[in-house]
């Protein structure tokens, strides 16, 4: 953990705890000794942020952002041409269960990335800067899609009869359950078909449910695409 240097503007409870654990909280001076950087800022203050480091860091530490949309090509050009790559996780990263699509131009970055996210997440490497913004817009805002499907089906339920604990009782754990049994599959539809029965419940619901979803998740995909687009500078 002495390894460890963490640059945070406000108290934040990992930080602290990790500070309390050896890692040094917004040390003084030059930053030679640190090897890799991981960028966590708003898109709209990495210039800000990036101005305070270049000066302080050596000339061969990786940077690793996990911001959307700035690409790599604004942020060699801020840090003086230090090794960029880009990691887009999810937020269960911090469960260690979550996934990170990685881009990196050079295999030292690449290393680095490898290092310091797969204990945690499954590793999507793309070869085209571009897809990190794909991913950006699927992966890494889905969890709140997924959030906002167990929070709709649970509303669905409540309104035909069910209490609100037992509505979204019934969601999640029907949600999590289905996931579970994800992990275990290389296919989707044999999920569905194990579940939908011919002519019943099920497949009354997907009949209303399918065409709605699929465009539906299209254009919201497209959506989140178009922003990290925008952020790009």
């Amino acid at each position: 953990m002495s390894q460890l240097a963490i640059l945070t503007p406000s108290e934040k409870p990992i930080a602290m705890t990790a500070a309390g654990e050896g890692a040094r909280l917004n040390p003084d001076g030059a930053l030679t000794s640190v090897r890799s950087v991981v960028l966590a800022v708003k898109p709209a203050r990495w210039r800000e942020a990036a101005a305070s480091l270049t000066t302080r860091l050596s000339s061969d530490a990786i940077i690793v952002s996990v911001m959307a949309g700035v690409s790599t090509a604004s942020m060699a050009q801020a840090f003086d041409g230090r090794p960029i790559a880009r990691v887009m996780p999810t937020t269960a990263v911090s469960t260690a269960r979550g996934v990170a699509t990685c881009f990196a131009g050079i295999d030292h970055a690449r290393e680095a990335v490898s290092r310091m996210f797969r204990p945690i997440a499954t590793l999507v490497w793309v070869d085209d800067e571009a897809l990190i913004n794909v991913a950006t817009a699927l992966s890494g805002s889905g969890a709140a899609y997924a959030y906002a499907f167990v929070r709709d089906l649970a509303a669905a339920g409540e309104r035909r009869g069910l209490s609100s604990e037992q509505a979204l009782l019934l969601a999640r754990m029907t949600v999590s359950g289905a996931l579970s049994r994800l992990d275990a599959s290389a296919e989707v539809q044999p999920l569905i078909d194990e579940v939908a029965s011919p002519g019943g419940t099920t497949e009354s619901g997907l009949r209303v449910l399918e065409p709605s979803l699929s465009q539906l998740l299209d254009a919201t995909v497209a959506a989140a695409l178009e922003r990290a687009g925008e952020l790009a500078d």
